[in-house]
């Protein structure tokens, strides 16, 4: 197939467009290069012939209309969005104008060019959002496809907002398309700004790792590369106008999650004394904190025959060792705007 990724230097997306040319697909990834973006991220792949770059905005219909004519899509896979829910809190404005407005732009475009194309039939939307649309869980219970919503903060409201457009053009307007809802990601290449990587560049800096609260909160941790795996299945095999659900079958707070990656590092790279584990510090909670998130993995399972192959234990030790192999690449976004400070304090 040919895919339009959007979204594809960022982590899941970049974990993607590598994931689609390795399998021999054809591959444009169109991407505005925001903050979290790195081309970095698709270097393995950047000198295929089956490898192009477009630099758009998804709110900009005019590019988006050049770049579905030009290159003729079999298949969309949106992944372009506004993700950390922090800055979401400091700033809302930016996550409804890309993940609300631009995902009605990026429908509208892809309308018009299936339509143009005389809805043929092999054409697929796929939109990926996060299991955040469903709120917060207690100690039970689990998301699964028809769980109600329940978005606690400015980002995941604005991916359920996302959500409710893409099912609303498939039942108004036919697209033919299909949805995930994923539990937290981590591995390779994940911008320095998110729980795991700042847990691991910290402790190498010898400075705190931050737990905000006292580190309760539950998280399903899901490796990204088989979040790329389930992605392309489903972009493949799943039914129009379906739903599925992708987890990691990883439960852990966050508490557990940063003294596992404490252990891994003291086994790695030493400290000359003590452990990583003595820099741990507690800091004010996040505004609005969900207390856990759990997915039930059943739909994907049975209709699909997918299951995560990496455990929480086994990719995070990848993760951890990708981090000390790759300094390079971490070291040329610690100036970029946010990276290293507390945001989301706001409220």
């Amino acid at each position: 197939m040919k895919l339009l990724v959007t979204g594809g230097a960022g982590f899941i997306g970049s974990a993607v467009v590598r994931l689609a040319v390795a399998r021999g697909h054809s591959v444009v990834n169109l991407d505005a290069l925001t903050y979290a973006a790195c081309l970095e991220n698709v270097a393995p792949v950047a000198d295929s012939p089956l490898y192009a770059f477009e630099r758009a905005d998804i709110r900009d219909r005019a590019a988006l209309t050049r770049i579905f004519d030009t290159h003729q899509p079999d298949a969309v896979m949106h992944l372009a969005a506004e993700s950390h829910v922090d800055r979401s809190i400091d700033g809302p404005g930016d996550f409804i104008s890309t993940n609300v407005t631009g995902t009605y732009e990026l429908l509208e475009a892809a309308r018009a060019y299936w339509v143009g194309r005389g809805r043929f039939d092999s054409f697929r939307f796929h939109h990926i959002s996060t299991d955040e649309v469903f709120g917060s869980l207690g100690p039970e219970g689990q998301f699964t496809e028809d769980t109600p919503y329940d978005p606690r903060s400015p980002y995941s409201a604005s991916k359920a907002a996302s959500d409710h457009l893409v099912q609303a053009w498939h039942h108004t307007y036919g697209l033919p398309v299909v949805m995930t809802n994923c539990s937290n990601n981590y591995g390779p290449y994940h911008f320095p700004e998110k729980l795991i990587p700042v847990v691991i560049l910290n402790a190498l800096a010898g400075k705190p790792l931050p737990i905000y609260g006292d580190g309760s909160n539950v998280r399903d941790w899901l490796y990204v590369e088989d979040h790329a795996d389930a992605l392309l299945l489903v972009l493949e095999k799943g039914a129009l106008g379906r739903s599925y659900n992708i987890g990691g079958e990883n439960e852990r707070s966050n508490l557990e999650l940063v003294r596992t990656l404490c252990a891994i590092l003291d086994d790695l790279r030493p400290k000359a004394s003590g452990s990583y584990a003595d820099q741990i510090s507690f800091v004010t909670d996040r505004p609005g904190h969900d207390a856990r998130y759990a997915i039930d993995p059943t739909r994907i399972r049975q209709e699909l025959g997918w299951r995560p192959s990496v455990t929480v234990e086994e990719g995070l030790r990848r993760t951890v060792e990708w981090y000390l192999a790759n300094e390079g690449w971490w070291r040329a976004l610690q100036s970029r705007d946010g990276v290293g400070q507390r945001l989301g304090v706001g409220a």
